[in-house]
């Protein structure tokens, strides 16, 4: 025979989602994509409202 295994291979155990464990790092990291996120939505606010960015002024 063979060296191989037949049959269903078990899948990886997924971590529960009632988990209430959060890392400081991790606070940190959606903190800081928040941040991103709403001057990113600034600047869009402030793009609308003018022209073309890039004039060539003679």
């Amino acid at each position: 025979m063979s060296g191989r295994q037949g049959g269903k291979k078990k899948p990886l155990k997924q971590p529960k989602k009632g988990s209430d464990y959060v890392d400081e790092e991790d606070l940190a990291f959606k903190q800081k994509q928040k941040e991103e996120k709403k001057k990113l939505e600034e600047l869009k606010k402030k793009a609308q409202g003018k022209g073309p960015l890039s004039t060539k002024k003679k």
